[in-house]
């Protein structure tokens, strides 16, 4: 079957670039060139995964994103911005997109990344958000447990229903957010190394230059360290991360 994807980007020449790219790739695609054109593509028919760009007149990248997830539309979203400052990155993050990407960007990256949020979407639709178990290479890894809750302190996570608690608080995330939780509680106590991480939540490696995990990484921890909370996520320099009790 086809996958769809809608592109809403306001150059056009950039835009019929990603067109003619996806569609080689396979793709059945739709572009259009600014926020409300895409709202309305969406209600009309919704695409597989959707690609934003931040910066566009009228309704933006952000708020298209941001009315989706209000509408509990848990479509895959990838951003696509321009702006290269951390706080930037997070902003999109907090509208609720999966993923983004820094112009200019490698064509095979892109697609690497829409494979992978693909990929994830329907391992959630099939399988209940379960990444299935072990973790495959860089690591030692835990063996597959069943999916049921799972706890390290007072965090839990639930693979079935994709909640996430700390103590009695719900904490809310966006898909990548949970995907890169669940995997690190699966494996809580064991240090993942950074492109174990990668392969697994992203299939794709994008290199030492990437700031993607780290952003990623930040988010998380802002959102579960409530305030007179330990922190659980922990860095081990120039190797990745574990999650694990204080």
């Amino acid at each position: 079957m086809t996958q769809t994807v809608l592109l809403a980007e306001d150059d056009r020449a950039i835009r019929d670039s990603l067109v003619r790219l996806l569609t080689v790739e396979g793709y059945q695609v739709t572009g259009v060139a600014d926020g409300i054109q895409a709202l309305a593509a969406v209600h009309k028919a919704k695409p597989d995964v959707l690609v934003l760009d931040v910066m566009m007149p009228g309704i933006d990248g952000l708020a298209v994103c941001r009315v989706l997830r209000a509408e509990n539309d848990r479509t895959p979203i990838l951003m696509l911005t321009a702006r290269v400052e951390t706080s930037d990155r997070v902003a999109g993050l907090d509208a609720g997109a999966d993923d983004y990407m820094v112009k200019p960007f490698e064509a095979e990256e892109l697609l690497a990344r829409l494979r992978a949020l693909l990929r994830r979407a329907v391992a959630v639709g099939g399988e209940g958000g379960s990444d299935g178990g072990a973790v495959d290479g860089g690591a030692s890894a835990v063996s597959a447990v069943p999916d049921s809750v799972i706890t390290v302190a007072d965090l839990r996570v639930d693979p079935t229903a994709r909640r996430v608690w700390r103590g009695d608080t719900e904490v809310q995330l966006s898909r990548t957010e949970y995907d890169l939780l669940e995997l690190l509680a699966r494996n809580a106590g064991i240090v993942l190394d950074h492109a174990t991480v990668y392969d697994r939540i992203w299939g794709y490696d994008f290199g030492p230059g990437s700031k993607n995990l780290a952003v990623y990484i930040g988010y998380l921890r802002r959102k579960l360290d409530l305030p007179g909370t330990p922190q659980l996520i922990h860095t081990v320099r120039g190797v990745g991360y574990t999650l694990r009790e204080p």
